[in-house]
């Protein structure tokens, strides 16, 4: 494992900034990167097959599920014949504060999956512990409907790392560094999908 960050108070923001980089460095590189390889893999075969892609996480975990709808919807489609189907179950606010209220917080996205989710469908979870109780049940729903399921994690990597059939882990002890990567790994996902699926001479003169 990675070490724990930060341990101690620093003077400037200056110096906190230059070690977490380096912190953040690290986990990258000390990072199985090639896990990225068969989550690319799942869901370039759930897109091409017109299943659904439905993502989940908590707090800044919920940022990072709900931005990753427009880099799959806006960067996927551009210039490939690409046409994901994909979903953030933590973008629904009313639905989520229904179920956390009148049944319990750990089933709102089971609950979800439960109604929502048909045979080809992806679940994927982003969760920095990996214990979270509804992404470990979102992932436990996936077992039970036959689905194929990605999990993101941190830290030690929870229950999540190994119920799902994918795990991308980052091996970090710092939420900001875990949730930074996860968010990186999403940009890097999706631009690489876009990539691998378009025009190879119009790479070089696209933004990406």
């Amino acid at each position: 494992m990675s070490d724990f960050f930060p341990t101690t108070a620093y003077d400037t923001c200056e110096s906190f900034a230059g070690d977490y980089f380096a912190t953040l460095a690290k986990a990258t590189q000390v990072s199985d990167l090639s896990a990225l390889d068969r989550v690319a893999t799942l869901l370039k075969d759930t897109i091409t097959a017109g299943n659904f892609i439905y993502i989940c996480g908590n707090g800044g975990s919920a940022g990072i599920a709900n931005h990753s709808l427009c880099d799959f919807l806006k960067c996927v489609r551009t210039d490939t014949d690409l046409m994901p189907r994909f979903m953030s179950l933590s973008a629904h606010t009313e639905m989520n504060s229904a179920l956390a209220n009148d049944i319990s917080y750990d089933e709102v996205f089971a609950y979800q999956l439960q109604s929502m989710a048909r045979p080809g469908d992806l679940v994927w979870t982003v969760s920095s512990s990996g214990d979270s109780e509804n992404v470990v049940r979102a992932l436990q729903v996936a077992k039970d409907l036959g689905l194929k399921s990605i999990s993101f994690t941190g830290f030690s990597g929870g229950r999540s790392k190994d119920l799902a059939d994918v795990n991308a882990h980052v091996n970090a002890q710092n939420y900001g560094v875990v949730e930074d990567i996860h968010m990186a790994f999403i940009h890097i996902l999706t631009q690489y999908l876009r990539m691998t699926n378009m025009d190879k001479s119009l790479i070089a003169d696209r933004k990406f």
